[in-house]
């Protein structure tokens, strides 16, 4: 093995660890919120309306950060981007515990937003960049599973913090973002995919922009795959912003018997992210999204009017194993455009999608008010299905698109 080589599978494995951290952090930051939201909402004595739109505060910022940071890591690179991304949202969540008011919280989880939104995109082209094509699937859906890990770890923070601490020591916690930058400072070298690329194409030195995902080649794609990632996260985020409170609140459930169910739930959001990122690899990404699509579908109306304890208990996980969506999106929005925009296309399609999905908790939090969490969380399987239509127009699209073009670098990965 070639000293060359050796070096660029080391640097494999730190992408690896460097991003599977990164989104750790990027779901507890989530997480924190809703776990944290019922002690928020009885402190500040907030509606659920009010509640709701700190949701979507977060999420707009997310809106904006895919663009910044997207534009970020295609002209300045991953690394950069990816260290970034971690100090802003760490910094600004920790600070959300010196918030007195409902318009601190609605500030500064906007500014953490503008973070957060950031390392999606470039963990996907970061992946891409690094492993070859057979492997890609699985090492995207393993680094994007680290979700339900972080969301997983926030609910157990929560069971240790919140009784004896409150809220706002919670979010203190957020700092730990740090870890994960400062890891990708040491031990993370910059894609040779993206500079061979930069410097292949002749762009070292030019700027690439929004403008470039909706050139004819790329139009359509940009379109179905905002489309898809918006309505499959309507969906998500819905369901999963409330899903602490709608336990509490609606099946009567105390704070540290919630945390248990989501600490549950999130157990069988990772099992789906490893299962459907072999499958992704397997049957091909687009029928691996279209199937786990469909089971949220399924599951998430019959999770929602569960009454008995024990069978929410189960039904949890298995409701959570079709979450696993964002992991083969991972892999399949990176292969849908060239390293030059690779980081701003993927990211674009997912965090646009989330910014347009913001709106999701506070309309979730007014549809509960009128009747219930458990009817709206039942009616987020509407934006699963949608998300499906999408996603199969999507890959009808791509069948008969030209191939990209492929850098050295790419080639070579490929060929591994």
């Amino acid at each position: 093995m070639s000293t060359t080589h050796a070096t660029g599978s080391s640097n494999r494995w730190h992408v690896l660890v460097a991003c599977f951290l990164a989104y750790a952090f990027d779901a507890m930051d989530f997480m924190l919120l809703a776990v944290a939201m019922p002690a928020i909402i009885a402190d500040l004595h907030l509606s659920l309306g009010m509640a709701g739109l700190i949701g979507t505060a977060t999420l707009i910022g997310v809106g904006f950060s895919s663009v910044l940071i997207g534009w970020y890591s295609d002209n300045y690179g991953r690394k950069r981007a990816l260290v970034g991304s971690l100090l802003a949202f760490g910094v600004f969540t920790a600070a959300v515990g010196f918030a007195q008011d409902w318009s601190h919280l609605m500030l500064l989880r906007f500014l953490a937003g503008l973070g957060l939104g950031g390392v999606w995109g470039v963990a996907a082209a970061f992946i891409r960049e690094s492993f070859p094509s057979h492997q890609r699937g699985r090492a995207a859906a393993f680094v994007l599973g680290s979700w339900p890990i972080g969301f997983g770890f926030a609910a157990f923070l929560a069971r240790l913090v919140l009784p004896v601490y409150g809220w706002r020591a919670l979010f203190f916690c957020g700092i730990g973002a740090i870890l994960a930058a400062i890891y990708t400072l040491l031990f993370v070298r910059e894609s040779e995919a993206w500079g061979a690329e930069r410097h292949a194409t002749g762009t070292a030195a030019q700027s690439v922009s929004v403008r470039d995902l909706f050139l004819d080649e790329f139009r359509a794609t940009t379109l179905l795959g905002t489309l898809a990632a918006t309505f499959a996260l309507v969906g998500y985020w819905g369901a999963n912003t409330w899903i602490p409170t709608y336990l509490v609140k609606e099946r009567g459930l105390d704070t540290g018997t919630m945390t248990t169910f989501v600490i549950l739930l999130n157990v069988g959001m990772f099992l789906g992210y490893q299962l459907f990122g072999w499958l992704g690899d397997k049957i091909g990404r687009e029928r691996a999204l279209i199937l786990s699509f469909a089971g949220a579908v399924v599951t998430l109306p019959i999770y929602a009017v569960t009454r008995s304890t024990a069978l929410l208990l189960w039904m949890g996980p298995v409701t959570a194993l079709f979450f696993s969506f964002t992991g083969i999106f991972g892999a399949y929005f990176a292969e849908l455009y060239p390293a030059r925009i690779r980081s701003l296309g993927a990211g674009f399609c997912f965090n646009v999608g989330r910014g347009l999905s913001a709106f999701a908790p506070f309309a979730l939090g007014a549809v509960a008010a009128k009747s219930s969490l458990a009817t709206g969380i039942a009616l987020c399987g509407f934006g699963f299905g949608l998300a499906g239509v999408f996603t199969a127009l999507l890959a009808r699209v791509r069948r008969h698109a030209k191939p990209l073009f492929e850098s050295a670098a790419d080639a070579k990965l490929s060929r591994e």
